[in-house]
């Protein structure tokens, strides 16, 4: 007949973090250092410059992957306060 799965909550799945994480990762690469060859393609006419371009692109979307996945494996921070409601405000609305 049919198997009972043991379903793991999403924040213990550490399979599809690192999933999630490594696709992220590589499309914000590719992405970043095209946009930075085409940057380069159109700025700038040496050779070296334009690899500077590629490699300052590349470096942004390793950057910013490596920023949202350390908030995923990492969770929200925690440590932050509330916003405070007021009772008056709560009270006009009624």
């Amino acid at each position: 007949m049919a198997e009972k799965k043991e379903m793991i909550p999403q924040q213990f799945d550490i399979d599809a973090k690192w999933d999630a994480c490594i696709d992220l990762t590589v499309r914000r690469f590719v992405y970043s250092a095209t946009a930075g060859a085409f940057g380069g393609l159109l700025f700038f006419r040496s050779p070296v410059t334009r690899w500077a371009s590629i490699a300052f692109g590349a470096g942004v979307g390793i950057g910013s992957a490596y920023a949202e996945c350390s908030r995923l494996f990492d969770g929200p921070p925690t440590n932050l306060p509330l916003p405070k409601v007021s009772e008056t405000a709560t009270q006009d609305s009624d």
